[in-house]
């Protein structure tokens, strides 16, 4: 008689639930990247040992309740400030791995002193910044990344550069610096898509635990409440215009 126990071995199991992820139910909208960004964490600070010794700064924005959902200790930031406190945090416990999750519209616009200076100072922290090209917990108003023709509710024709200027690739910008140990954009919309994601995090985390200095993971995400599309509709459609505009790939790895 074939047991529970036979069907769920190690070689037999497919997925499971981060242990570091509680029962609450999640706030984001169906389909939405949040929630995948999430796992990933959960399940590179489990593999990594870094239960008892991480630090999350979550600031405002849709993942603002993200304390809710990963059992490790967080810290609320002002919008745009996450950079800054996840800088006192790091160097008051240096033994503590310290990272923020940030939007777009918190990171490279509310808060972008915040991400420039922070990332130049080489704090050993690492940014995991969700672009979806849009503000979408505020009501879908146009973000410094919306792409040129792009439309959002402070835009509805579509973003254009005459009045509104050029979308900002913030990670680029962030490679330049002298600060930074490893820079890459990455995204979730597939199975190969996110074990390369799960590998930056990684990477990532392992640089600032090693003192390598500043990480930035950029994840170019959908938001289909705030494009109006269905979640299959908005991952075509990341894929055909974000990508092009947002390559996938490491920028910076300084070894």
């Amino acid at each position: 008689m074939i047991t529970r126990e036979d069907i769920i071995k190690p070689e037999n199991l497919v997925y499971q639930k981060p242990v570091l992820m509680n029962d609450n139910a999640m706030h984001y909208c169906p389909g939405c990247s949040h929630g995948v960004v999430h796992k990933l964490i959960a399940e590179v600070i489990e593999e990594m040992g870094m239960e008892d010794k991480t630090i999350g700064i979550s600031p405002v924005g849709c993942a603002v309740f993200m304390y809710n959902y990963l059992d490790i200790d967080w810290q609320e930031a002002a919008h745009g400030r996450a950079p800054a406190v996840a800088t006192a945090i790091k160097r008051l416990w240096p033994s503590k791995l310290v990272f923020t999750y940030q939007g777009d519209g918190d990171l490279a616009c509310i808060g972008t002193a915040e991400t420039i200076h922070a990332l130049n100072r080489g704090d050993n922290i690492t940014i995991i910044f969700i672009n979806n090209g849009i503000y979408g917990m505020t009501g879908g108003q146009m973000a410094p990344t919306t792409l040129l023709g792009m439309k959002t509710a402070t835009c509805p024709e579509g973003r254009d550069v005459h009045l509104h200027g050029y979308p900002i690739k913030i990670t680029e910008i962030a490679a330049q610096l002298e600060g930074t140990s490893y820079v890459t954009r990455q995204s979730v919309q597939s199975v190969a898509a996110i074990r390369k994601a799960k590998k930056a995090i990684r990477k990532a985390f392992e640089n600032s635990m090693s003192g390598k200095g500043s990480n930035l993971v950029e994840i170019v995400s959908t938001c289909n409440a705030g494009w109006k599309m269905t979640p299959v509709d908005a991952n075509t459609w990341m894929e055909k215009n974000m990508f092009p505009f947002y390559p996938l790939g490491d920028i910076k790895d300084k070894e």
